[in-house]
């Protein structure tokens, strides 16, 4: 009992000194620990459990967190070639809000007895996803090794090995075990493995979907057909389903397994089929496009990929590359490359009618559910307290001094959300001004500042700017006299000009002493802004600044720049403490020559400067037929005067000069060419050497800089109270929308998610099909090509089975002869034919074109074809006629009705021969 305490007292002190870090052993556990006794329904499917006691995860490292919505469970084992996991996680926790993550937690369980492996994920996790384990979003848990049954005597089928079977047995056993784990944890359990990858707002469409259908009946939510991965449970469902697992998990992989769990709990005895799948459809519904897909086509069992079941499926020719096309389109994930799914036997059953669904999820204005300074969606249609300026630029003309570009209240062009709509700059190459005033100054004091709005080039962008400014809270602030120098706190958004892309973070400092204002720009984020400027999307554009002087920018709920205040702006802003003393100058002595010419050194006797650096080349000699009297242009022989020429006003005319034709080889004086001089050496200087005098570069020297302070605070800025928009821009039609300003992330989360999410699954579901390859396209040019082949398909395979041909023909013409030929002959009509081949054999050629020429249209029919199809067709007639000697049946009716009716093939039959005498 000492030892077990002991053991305790240190796994405590492990947690405090590895930030609450737990690990905990099966022996280790007593009856105060939280983790759930779920795992007992095991005793009842495996004999050998029954004798263990308290059956539980040998490792588990994380705060064991409970009571949030979703639990994401990731089934991880040991590949041959790499591992994903890494990638995995990253794409998972890297694309959820703050706000998310406090409502989810992550469950990795290796199901992997191999110590080196287990023992690298721990190391992986722990060092890469620190964070995410202090905060409880992210646990990892190992199946014990005890926890498997014998597989050793697995079924072998006729496709699989008894390798594989094993290998099925135990992925439907791991994730029994990972599903009774996390049943007690959530409310809804999503069932991921570890080399998939996430789409942007995953965990957003999710929530907001499942919130959003209006029928608590369904079962699961399909939000990916990759087999088994992607589907979300009720937790309250899983052990009913665990059961039905472990009855018949030696029988079926889980995903089959799945569809059965269906038929017995949907279908009753004597329905017919139609009515049992229309029941199926109403508990299992399917989330368009995929949410999730695969990283690699390396499988988790050993020389086993990805698509070994796509060589099963019902996709074969031209219908595999449909589906890869239709495939591709809906793969819009962040890391490139086409999305291979899987699809079940079954996967049509589980296809709800997409009109209904989406029709759930309607735009509704954002309200705030917090405390805010500022919103505005628009949606009203009417510009409340915004304010047009009337002020104009100093340092312009007249014409284009003055803010009148035009502002308008309209919905998107494209892809709009019923309901929705936004601020819009409508004039080309105009000022544009436009202000509101805040509800209450934000004051920087102890509290984080969040800004955020959303914005679509919706014509592209060739030079302008869709930025804001927080105008400062100053005595003399006016909006009707808002304009480029009015006084600001900060400047936040998207400019571009030319192929300079900016995400604009810039504060106005204090100077404390001089109390002069100084622009303090953030560094460029470190990603590719274009595509946000070119797509012409709606994207979400977010200013995060935090009291600890730390800020953080964010496209689309994605950090693409972050820093520190006191470090990452330039200028700093700190000034430098010495600065050069302005009133230092540089004696007249002072030496910065580094080399100086040898005054010792003496030019060489043999040195000639005057020789030139080219000289004619002696030994050239002049082409024949150069003519030296003639000139190289002359005036053109067909040009004339124009009938308008004036001489008095136009002056005298003259021919435009063309090349001499007869400066073939050339005219003129010739010249011998011009070749390097061997002898030139140039001017003589003396080689340089160290000068000895040499005293360095000079520098004035270094005093105290009387305006030097030291700012370890710089959020502490000036207070704002309003916002504003001051923009030039060269192209029109720039929407915004959906601003807040608070000092709470998940608020901002919350506004994001009723607003841009929205609008976000409402335009995913608005566009047509056409429209989406060719968006799609534009970002993958690869797609192009698969375009190309599945519309080509089609038509290659009508030309090559539809169109005529002339070998075609050849073919039909010959049947037609050899079902002439081949009628039903009797014996005397067979032994007339050979009497008849024989006299036609032994006729002359002579007479054999005489009556070639007497056959007429037959004759010349026959000769245009190859004479390999004749001596075929006589082969063809021998073995007839050999065929037909060995019947002896038929009755003289028979042979009579037989000899009228060769004598319609009589004119092929002859033909054929006579051509073969011809050859002969």
């Amino acid at each position: 009992m000492k030892d077990l305490n002991r053991m305790k007292n240190g796994i405590r002190q492990r947690e405090h000194l590895s930030v609450n870090l737990v690990e905990k052993k099966v022996n280790m556990l007593d009856e105060n620990e939280t983790v759930s006794n779920t795992f007992e329904v095991l005793k009842f499917f495996f004999p050998h459990l029954r004798n263990v006691g308290r059956i539980y995860p040998d490792v588990i490292i994380g705060k064991e967190k409970t009571g949030v919505s979703f639990a994401l469970g990731i089934s991880s084992v040991k590949r041959e070639n790499h591992s994903y996991l890494k990638h995995a996680l990253t794409s998972l926790v890297s694309r959820m809000t703050p706000s998310e993550v406090k409502d989810a937690v992550v469950i990795v369980s290796i199901a992997d007895t191999t110590e080196d492996y287990l023992k690298s994920v721990v190391d992986m996790i722990t060092k890469k996803f620190k964070r995410q384990l202090n905060s409880g979003s992210l646990e990892v848990i190992a199946i014990p090794a005890f926890f498997y049954p014998d597989m050793s005597h697995a079924k072998q089928s006729t496709e699989d090995s008894q390798k594989l079977e094993r290998w099925r047995i135990k992925q439907v056993l791991d994730f029994c075990f990972l599903m009774l784990y996390a049943q007690p944890k959530a409310m809804y359990y999503l069932q991921l493995q570890d080399d998939i990858i996430a789409k942007k707002m995953y965990f957003t469409k999710i929530s907001d979907f499942v919130h959003n259908i209006t029928s608590n009946d369904w079962f699961y939510i399909e939000f990916s057909i990759l087999g088994f991965i992607g589907k979300l449970f009720k937790s309250e469902d899983l052990t009913d389903l665990v059961c039905f697992f472990l009855t018949f998990y030696k029988d079926k992989p889980i995903d089959l397994l799945l569809e059965d769990f269906f038929r017995v709990k949907m279908c009753n005895p004597g329905e017919t089929l139609e009515k049992c799948a229309e029941q199926n459809k109403q508990i299992r519904v399917k989330y368009k496009p995929s949410l999730f897909q695969y990283v690699d086509i390396q499988s988790s069992f050993p020389v086993t990929e990805q698509y070994y079941k796509i060589i099963n499926m019902y996709f074969h020719g031209y219908w595999l590359c449909l589906g890869l096309l239709f495939i591709s389109v809906n793969a819009e994930f962040m890391d490139d490359g086409v999305e291979v799914e899987e699809l079940g036997e079954n996967s049509e059953d589980i296809d709800t009618n997409e009109g209904e669904l989406s029709s759930e999820i309607k735009y509704k204005t954002p309200q705030p559910v917090g405390e805010v300074y500022f919103t505005e969606t628009f949606d009203s249609g009417k510009l409340a307290g915004w304010v047009l300026s009337k002020a104009k630029k100093d340092d312009t003309t007249v014409e284009i001094s003055i803010y009148d570009g035009r502002w308008e209240i309209e919905e998107l062009k494209e892809n709009r959300a019923p309901g929705d709509r936004g601020l819009v700059l409508k004039s080309r190459a105009k000022h544009h001004a436009i202000s509101t005033m805040l509800a209450k100054p934000f004051i920087f004091v102890d509290r984080p500042l969040i800004v955020q709005y959303e914005v679509n080039f919706q014509d592209g962008i060739d030079c302008g700017g869709a930025y804001i400014k927080l105008l400062a809270d100053t005595d003399d602030l006016n909006l009707e006299n808002f304009h480029d120098k009015t006084s600001y706190t900060i400047m936040f958004g998207p400019d571009k000009c030319g192929e300079d892309y900016k995400l604009h973070f810039i504060i106005r400092h204090k100077h404390p002493q001089t109390g002069v204002y100084e622009e303090k720009h953030a560094k460029p984020p470190d990603v590719d802004l274009k595509p946000f400027f070119t797509d012409r999307k709606t994207h979400l554009y977010t200013l995060v600044m935090n009291p600890d002087d730390t800020f953080e920018v964010l496209i689309d709920q994605i950090v693409v720049n972050r820093g520190s205040l006191l470090e990452d702006v330039v200028p700093p802003i700190n000034p430098l403490k010495e600065i050069e003393d302005p009133t230092d100058e540089k004696p007249d002595d002072w030496d910065e020559r580094a080399k100086v010419p040898d005054p010792f050194a003496i030019k060489p006797e043999d040195w000639d400067e005057n020789e030139p650096a080219q000289i004619e080349d002696l030994s050239a000699v002049k082409p024949d037929g150069w003519l030296d009297a003639e000139p190289n242009f002359i005036p053109d022989p067909n040009a004339e005067k124009p009938d308008d020429w004036n001489e008095d006003m136009d002056g005298e005319w003259e021919a435009p000069r063309i090349s001499n034709p007869a400066c073939r080889i050339g005219c003129g004086e010739w010249k011998p060419p011009m070749i390097n001089n061997p002898k030139y050496k140039g001017v003589w200087r003396p080689p340089m050497i160290d000068n000895p005098n040499y005293q360095g570069i000079w520098s004035p020297r270094k005093i105290p800089n009387p305006y030097y302070f030291e700012d370890d605070h710089p959020f502490l800025l000036t207070s704002f109270r309003a916002l504003g928009l001051e923009l030039w821009s060269m192209t029109s039609d720039i929407y915004f929308d959906n601003f807040i300003i608070c000092s709470e992330k998940e608020v901002a989360d919350r506004w994001a998610t009723d607003g841009w999410g929205v609008k976000m699954m409402a335009n995913a579901n608005e566009r047509g099909i056409f429209k989406q390859l060719i968006t799609t396209a534009e970002e993958r040019p690869w797609l192009w090509f698969i375009y190309l082949v599945t519309a080509g398909l089609p038509i290659a395979l009508i030309i090559s089975f539809c169109w005529p041909r002339k070998v075609k023909k050849k073919y039909e013409d010959a049947n037609y002869k050899e079902t002439d030929i081949c009628k039903p002959q009797t014996k005397g009509a067979l032994e007339q034919e050979v009497k008849e081949e024989k006299a036609a054999l032994e006729k002359p050629v002579d007479l054999v074109e005489e009556k070639q020429q007497s056959d007429g249209e037959i004759l010349e029919k026959e000769e245009g074809e190859p004479q390999e199809k004749s001596e075929e067709e006589i082969e063809i007639i021998e073995g007839q006629e050999e065929g037909n000697k060995s019947n002896k049946s038929g009755s003289e009716d028979e042979m009579k009705e037989a000899d009228e009716s060769t004598g319609s093939g009589d004119g092929p039959v002859k033909s054929v021969r006579k051509r073969r005498v011809r050859k002969e």
